[in-house]
């Protein structure tokens, strides 16, 4: 079918997420048609690199055999095995032990969703079955980061701090509540990393006092905040909040979406500092986005508390019917090989070189700053260096770079509040690395031809 035809069906019918429904009913879709390694051909033949490894999912890149002969074997063995009544596959047992083993300290049980939204709504409700097995049903309150992304979904959204998935949704909910990010480049207390760590700590320890010690239940972060800019928090800052849960007596809470799996650098960003949470989220690099599969892993005292706190025989009511999918978990298995097989060396080793080469633009006049760890970066633009001045809404700044990038063969995340969002495939080379600058340095030129942006610049 010609790609004019696709984009008109896709336009009638294919409602896109996290979209303007009248802005994309205008522009109409980009379709893709294939993809290898860390590039993509579109349906009008033109090749692509992926600086984003779709939604910072496929990790090991696209086209990998091994991934695609282990879910076409899985799927001709044993394409669906309920997780119900007992029964399991073994696929799902062997992924399941395999990041049990991989993960940070006691987080020996794992729950698997579809995603990483239904991941943090299934951490919603083990965090009430664990309170009331605990005799305190009263601990009910949530905190978070402003700016942490924590889902979509109709609880999720309201943990994410983000305005665009709280608008006309009636969320937060009354028991979600938040703090402010760490952020070194606009944190009001300045940019020293003890400073921010203090007062975050002091944040979240008043926080939790205002509500009432009794009430609160877990606080949630990101190590690096995604969907809210790439915030990467000062060194100290992960531990000192996960040693303040502890204290306060409230679960710590791991989002590791996009984190996980090689994006910054270990197999888990918890494991950069030695954190281990009460509960950690994955998704995305866990199956690098070939099938849908999602996880919870858990902590031993959650585990023992809610199964030993539950009465005799009683069900613990959660599940879903594609839980432990065993494609899913055989595709889990195939990529877990990969990392394990020199990928995450290979992420390491081009990350330092991505980190090192995108440097270079902090010296461009749109970009403020760039930041970033391992293949997990971004730049946020300014128009005035000095004074850290963000760009007026009315240029339209993610607009023009979404399409001058596209023009220029480059996919990023354009983020609306004027930040520049990479996360190549961990497959990716040198050499790609160094096309990947270039094209956006092309794209950010183009930008700044623009004469309304040249002539916001101070």
């Amino acid at each position: 079918m010609l790609a004019n035809n696709l984009a008109e069906l896709d336009r009638a019918h294919l409602i896109h997420p996290v979209m303007s429904w009248r802005d994309h009913e205008r522009r109409g879709a980009h379709v893709l048609s294939s993809g290898k390694g860390a590039y993509l051909t579109d349906a009008s033949g033109r090749t692509l690199l992926d600086g984003f490894s779709g939604l910072w999912c496929v990790n090991v890149g696209y086209g990998q055999d091994s991934v695609v002969r282990a879910a076409t074997e899985q799927m001709l063995r044993l394409p669906y095995a309920t997780g119900y009544f007992g029964y399991a596959s073994e696929p799902a047992i062997r992924l399941a032990s395999r990041l049990a083993d991989l993960a940070p300290g006691d987080l020996n049980h794992v729950f698997f969703t579809l995603g990483g939204s239904d991941a943090i709504d299934s951490v919603v409700r083990f965090i009430r079955f664990y309170m009331h097995a605990k005799g305190t049903p009263e601990r009910r309150n949530v905190i978070s980061l402003a700016r942490g992304y924590h889902g979509s979904s109709s609880t999720g959204a309201g943990i994410t701090a983000l305005p665009a998935f709280h608008r006309d949704s009636d969320l937060p909910l009354p028991w979600q509540h938040y703090i402010a990010n760490p952020y070194p480049y606009r944190n009001p207390v300045g940019s020293d990393p003890e400073t921010i760590i203090a007062a975050s700590l002091a944040e979240l320890r008043a926080k939790v006092e205002a509500l009432g010690a009794d009430t609160v239940a877990a606080f949630f972060c990101e190590p690096i905040t995604g969907s809210g800019g790439i915030i990467v928090p000062p060194r100290g800052w992960l531990p000192a909040m996960r040693d303040a849960c502890r204290d306060l007596g409230i679960l710590f809470i791991a989002d590791e979406v996009i984190t996980g799996f090689g994006r910054t650098g270990p197999l888990f960003a918890c494991a950069d500092e030695a954190i281990v949470p009460d509960m950690m989220t994955v998704a995305k690099g866990l199956t690098s986005g070939y099938v849908p599969m999602g996880a919870v892993l858990m902590s031993e005292d959650v585990y023992t508390t809610i199964r030993d706190g539950s009465p005799e025989g009683a069900t613990i009511g959660h599940g879903l019917t594609y839980s432990a999918h065993p494609v899913s978990a055989a595709v889990g298995l195939a990529v877990l090989d990969l990392y394990e097989n020199g990928l995450l060396a290979q992420g390491q080793r081009v990350g330092a070189y991505l980190a090192d080469r995108l440097g270079a633009f902090a010296a461009h006049p749109l970009v403020g700053e760039v930041r970033g760890r391992g293949m997990l970066q971004g730049l946020e633009l300014v128009t005035d260096k000095a004074r850290k001045t963000k760009p007026p809404r009315e240029l339209g700044i993610a607009g023009k770079l979404a399409a001058h990038g596209l023009e220029n063969r480059l996919i990023f995340r354009a983020f609306a509040d004027d930040m520049i969002g990479f996360a190549p495939p961990l497959c990716c080379t040198e050499a790609d690395i160094d096309l990947l600058v270039d094209r956006l340095g092309a794209t950010l030129d183009a930008v700044l031809d623009d004469p309304a942006v040249r002539a916001a610049l101070r």
